[in-house]
Parts: C-alpha cells; sequence; structure tokens
C-alpha cells in the first residue's frame, strides 16, 4: 500500500523565479507558515535572459517595489556590476535606473535570504496538482465581491503523492508550464537554459476551468568573451554616480568599480545571411505556435518587418565577475545553431567568436489574466492568486511586482485585513495589474513608460514618497525605515519653503555667476527668489548653490525633490487635475452581480465582455477593449437610476 506524507502550511508558492521570491518572502515575513516549491533549488531568482534588472519603466518597478518592502531592489544593489540611468537626458518622468547583475551572485545573494527567512520552507518538488473544496453557503456570504467562487483552496500535491494542505495557493511558475524550447528544427520539451519543464500543472488549471493559453518569449546567445574582440566595438560606461535601487540604501553604501559594457552592430551581410535561412526558421515555418513578444523581437523578425533598416544596434553585456560570457541583447533568435553561428560571426568584434550558449526560443502555457480579480486572485477560486509570467506578462520586473502583490495580499486576506489594490494614479504597480486584469492582452506584456497615463506623477525618484507609508502599514517596511522617510519628507517641505522665501538680488557678484553657467542676469532693482530661478530650463536647484551661501546640508534626495517638485510643479498640479478626474469614475462602483444581459441599450460585445470580466467600477469598465463611450453612458445612467431609486425607498 502506498503512504504520502501531509504536511501543513498557511500559504503556498509554486514557483522560485522572481515573482515567487517576493511572494513568498512577503508571506514569511507577515507571519505565515510558508512553502516555497520549485522544480530545481539551484534555479532560485534565475536570470536566464538578460543580466539585468530595471530600464525604462521597469526600474520604475523595482523602485515602486522596494518602498513597498521588497526584496529585488536590495538585491540588485548588492550584486550589481554596472549601474546607469536610462533616458537621462529627458524629463524626470522617464528615468529608469538600470543596473547590470552578476547572475550568480544575485542567484546566491537571494538564495540566502530566502533560506534564512524565518517560517519558510524551500522544497525541490514538481506540484501537479492544485486541491480545492467546496465553499459552505456562510463562507460565501462572507464574501465581499459577489457572485463569489464556490470553491476555496485546500492544499497542493506533488509529483510524489506528497499532499501539503494550505489555505492560499499563489502560482508563479513563469515560463516553465509544459515549456518547450526551439531552435531551427530542435525542439527539447525543457524549461530555460535546459532546466526540467513543470508538465502536469497545465492539466490541474484546465480542470479547475482557468483559461490557459499559449505564449512564446526566447533569449539571445551567450559567447565566450575570450573570442571576441572588444577594441572594435564602442565602450558603454557606467555612472559616475551610483543611484541604488533600494531607498534603504546610499550611494556610499554600496560603491564599487564598475565593469564596462559594448554596443556593436549588426550589418547587410548579417541580414543576407539570415534572409537566405528563413524558412528554416521555426519563427516562419509554423513551428513555434506560441504567441511572441512585439516589443522584444527576434533578430530575424526585425530584418523581415524592417527590411529599409541597414543594421540594428546589439549591446554586448557581461553575465558576471566569475565568468567570461557575454550576452548579446538585441540579438534574441530561434534560427538553427549553424545560422546563429555564421550570423554573429559577421559583426564587428566577433569574427572568431565562439558561441557558449545557443539563442533559442521558448513556448509556454499561461492564463488570460481576466480571469483575476484586481488583488491577483482568481475569480473562480477562493484563496487562488497567479503572478508573474502566467499572468501573461514579460520581465524579471513585473513578474516580482505581482508575485510581491499576490503574497500580501494572500497573507492579509488570512489576516482579516483587506487586501492591497494600487490604481493607475497610484503606481506603475498599479497600470501593469490593470492592464492585466481589464484588458486583454493578446501577447507578452511588457511595461513601458508610455503605458502610465500619469508618469510625471509616477517617477522613479518619488516612489517611496507614493508607497513607503503603504509598505509600512502593511508591515514590510520597518519602523526605522518609515522613521527615515518621514524625517526626509520634513527636509523636503522645510527647503521647499525656504527657497520660496529666500530673493537673490540684482547684484555683482549675482550677475556673474548666472553668467558665469549661461542664463540671462537679473536687472537691477528687480530681485528674485530662488524658486524662480530653479524654474528656468537651464537651472537647477544644485548648480545655484553659488548665490546660496545660507544653503543647509542636504541629503541627495532631498535635494533632487526639491528641484523637481519646484520645477514641474505647474505640470505636476494639471496632472493631479486629470487624476481627480479619473479617481471619480474610479469611484463609481458597479454592483458585483449586475447582470449585463438585462440592461438595454448594450451592445452585443460590451454585454459579453462586461459579464466576463466584470469590472469594479466605470473607470475600469471604460479600459476594457471592446467597451464603448457609448456602453459607458449606458452604464452610468443605470447607476445613476439605480441610486436614485435606492434614496427613494430610504425616505
Amino acid at each position: 500500500m502506498k503512504r504520502y506524507v501531509e504536511e501543513q502550511f498557511d500559504i503556498a508558492v509554486i514557483g522560485a523565479g522572481h515573482a515567487g521570491c517576493e511572494a513568498a518572502l512577503a508571506a514569511a515575513r507577515l507571519g505565515f507558515r510558508t512553502v516555497m516549491f520549485t522544480v530545481s533549488v539551484d534555479s532560485i531568482a534565475l536570470m536566464p535572459c538578460n543580466p539585468n534588472i530595471g530600464g525604462s519603466s521597469k526600474g520604475h518597478l523595482v523602485c515602486e517595489l522596494d518602498a513597498l518592502g521588497g526584496e529585488m531592489g536590495k538585491n540588485i544593489d548588492k550584486t550589481y556590476i554596472q549601474s546607469k540611468i536610462i533616458n537621462g537626458s529627458k524629463g524626470p518622468a522617464v528615468h529608469s535606473l538600470r543596473a547590470q547583475a552578476d547572475k550568480q551572485d544575485y542567484i546566491r545573494e537571494m538564495r540566502k535570504t530566502l533560506e534564512n527567512t524565518p517560517g519558510l520552507v524551500i522544497k525541490q518538488a514538481e506540484v501537479c496538482e492544485i486541491l480545492t473544496e467546496s465553499m459552505t453557503e456562510s463562507q460565501q456570504d462572507n464574501l465581499q465581491e459577489k457572485p463569489g467562487p464556490d470553491r476555496k483552496i485546500c492544499g497542493v500535491r506533488t509529483l510524489s503523492g506528497t499532499i501539503y494542505h494550505c489555505k492560499k495557493v499563489v502560482i508563479c511558475t513563469g515560463v516553465y508550464l509544459n515549456a518547450r524550447c526551439i531552435y531551427g528544427e530542435v525542439s527539447e520539451n525543457t524549461g530555460p537554459n535546459g532546466l526540467k519543464a513543470a508538465n502536469h500543472l497545465t492539466d490541474s488549471l484546465i480542470r479547475l476551468g482557468l483559461p490557459v493559453r499559449r505564449f512564446k518569449t526566447g533569449t539571445p546567445a551567450r559567447v565566450d568573451g575570450r573570442t571576441v574582440d572588444f577594441s572594435k566595438m564602442e565602450v558603454q560606461k557606467g555612472d559616475d554616480f551610483i543611484r541604488p535601487f533600494s531607498f534603504s540604501n546610499e550611494p556610499e553604501d554600496i560603491a564599487k568599480e564598475q565593469v564596462d559594457c559594448w554596443l556593436t552592430y549588426t550589418n547587410e551581410e548579417t541580414h543576407r545571411i539570415i534572409r537566405d535561412n528563413i524558412s528554416r526558421s521555426p519563427l516562419f515555418s509554423g513551428e513555434i505556435k506560441g504567441t511572441g513578444p512585439r516589443y522584444c523581437p527576434s533578430i530575424e523578425d526585425k530584418v523581415v518587418k524592417f527590411p529599409e533598416k541597414e543594421r540594428h544596434q546589439i549591446f554586448v553585456e557581461p553575465e558576471g565577475n566569475y565568468t567570461n560570457e557575454v550576452y548579446l541583447s538585441g540579438m534574441s533568435s530561434s534560427m538553427p545553431y549553424d545560422v546563429q553561428h555564421a550570423m554573429i560571426r559577421t559583426m564587428p568584434g566577433f569574427e572568431h567568436a565562439e558561441i557558449v550558449r545557443n539563442a533559442y526560443a521558448i513556448e509556454y502555457d499561461c492564463l488570460d489574466a481576466t480571469c483575476l480579480k484586481a488583488t491577483l486572485e482568481t475569480k473562480s477560486i477562493g484563496g487562488l492568486y497567479t503572478a508573474g509570467q502566467i499572468n501573461g506578462s514579460s520581465g524579471y520586473e513585473e513578474a516580482a511586482v505581482q508575485g510581491f502583490m499576490a503574497g500580501v495580499n494572500a497573507a492579509l486576506s488570512l489576516k482579516g485585513r483587506n487586501e492591497i489594490i494600487l490604481d493607475r494614479s497610484d503606481a506603475y504597480i498599479g497600470v501593469l495589474i490593470d492592464d492585466l486584469v481589464t484588458k486583454e492582452s493578446t501577447e507578452p506584456y511588457r511595461m513601458m513608460t508610455s503605458r502610465a497615463e500619469y508618469r510625471l506623477l509616477l517617477r522613479q525618484d518619488n516612489a517611496d514618497i507614493r508607497l513607503r507609508r503603504i509598505g509600512h502599514e502593511i508591515g514590510l517596511v520597518s519602523d526605522e525605515e518609515f522613521e527615515a522617510f518621514e524625517k526626509k519628507q520634513e527636509m523636503i517641505r522645510q527647503e521647499i519653503s525656504r527657497v520660496r522665501e529666500v530673493t537673490v538680488g540684482a547684484n555683482a557678484a549675482a550677475n556673474e555667476f548666472l553668467r558665469s553657467i549661461g542664463t540671462s542676469e537679473l536687472k537691477e532693482g528687480h530681485g528674485v527668489t530662488l524658486e524662480s530661478l530653479i524654474k528656468r530650463p537651464e537651472l537647477n536647484y544644485d548648480l545655484l548653490a553659488g548665490i546660496d551661501p545660507d544653503r543647509p546640508d542636504l541629503p541627495w534626495r532631498v535635494r533632487e525633490q526639491v528641484n523637481i517638485q519646484i520645477k514641474y510643479e505647474g505640470y505636476i498640479q494639471k496632472q493631479n487635475q486629470q487624476v481627480e478626474h479619473f479617481k471619480k469614475l474610479e469611484r463609481k462602483m458597479i454592483p458585483a452581480d449586475l447582470d449585463y444581459q438585462k440592461l438595454e441599450g448594450l451592445r452585443l460585445e460590451a454585454r459579453q465582455k462586461l459579464s466576463r470580466i466584470r469590472p469594479a467600477n466605470i473607470g475600469q469598465a471604460g479600459r476594457i477593449s471592446g467597451v464603448s463611450p457609448a456602453d459607458i453612458s449606458v452604464l452610468l445612467v443605470y447607476l445613476e437610476k439605480a441610486a436614485a431609486k435606492e434614496d427613494k425607498a430610504e425616505t
């Protein structure tokens, strides 16, 4: 007779990638006994694709995650090998921090953190089944949202038959579900980097009635740096001033010698080789069935879709301090190995390059995330949350913030506290999750600054101002960290007040200083405040130190906020007005049990979409693809009539 072990936990996290790490840490740090499953303990926090954290809009996500009490920012601060601000020549709304990571150091440091977190247990095991039980009528009545699920989580079963009883499950399987790696004529049923795929869980998700679909992504080749001539490339240096991702760190805390990256280009010969072999690409032959990311195309996709381009940029990035491998960013491919070998050797500096790991595409199962609430809990199964690439997103950073929010919400639900939902005016995290659960993504979702309507307010530099208090209220930002934040806020308020009061006279010394930095002089008898000078396009707070002798010695983050809040004050006020209009629509709640089929005036497509997605409010309803402004007008009229009828009944 077979005997199976049974264990008891509060929360189970399936997967140990960037989403799984944040979910497990959040749940355990909030006091719950948590188990995290992985197909390989050696793949914890694996970076199977690009060797960096952050970048355009993604840096915002990491800073927001840190402000809330997540781990990714702290971990990359420990393990970076180069750091720089992307879009530094543009306005602060699109400034994004990006750091090259030492991949192995990143894994080691995150694993060390996980293994030393009280209440967190790591298991190398493949989960093959999600276990549920029927909910009682009283449990259904206690749900805040109706119609609610008729089933709830009671545990998971692994391939060995072991049952882990739990109250909440967070699925963070990344690209491992039924994963298939493809290059040329080769197709292997493996996860990234040749790791074992998770081949059994999809069937359980389908049996639970969840909408499963197939996506695809890919990765470039890695090349032996000893076989590359870097003298033929353009060097890419890191910034002199190292800005930490974590608000708990200062630049001097993480300062280190940085490594260089390089830039090279494809050319007409590269493109000829690709065109001559395009029929062998599984992307074009039909071998690949999954939908790939439009904003991160393969090199063969670029050559076919942009035939007028004579060359494409290829960034050459070291994988770490203790390896010779370099990553060819911008050269993702699923071409056969011999084609990869030939095309790589056409690029300047790569004439004698040796491939260590060839490029490949990877197909995997994921969910249509419109089956989720904004808390990342599934609508149909109580206590089941999903996060990361299983929700149809791409990227380490997108995964990490989802994992954190799912882990936090699972824990808060167990505590009987209100779950956390960040809206589109609160954070990039709010934009990301709202897009995933409201809009029907037909390809892997990638965060971009253009997706955020209020990006001047959602800057990475003010992530702590927007979110630190929430992190403290959750219980993941310490009292010490929060006190430091409040002290910073007070210094900002005091300094803004001071510069509004200080007047600079039109004296010879002041005018000589202003001439020296290329701005117009002050007219005699017309002194101006420091605030007015800061608002000049060519000036900033730091530049004016020469004519501000009474200036206090302030930390760099305080000086940065004083400058931005003064210089962009008018624009910020306008965007705050836009947010207030947005909030009005978000406050118009829609009954969760509203029967859209009975609403006259709604188009058929709108009825179908609204019935399936069940938006919480008018704002969310308006963002659903297929719901028109006319449909929203019908909803508004219905809600107004319903409210009037209710008021009349009460009187």
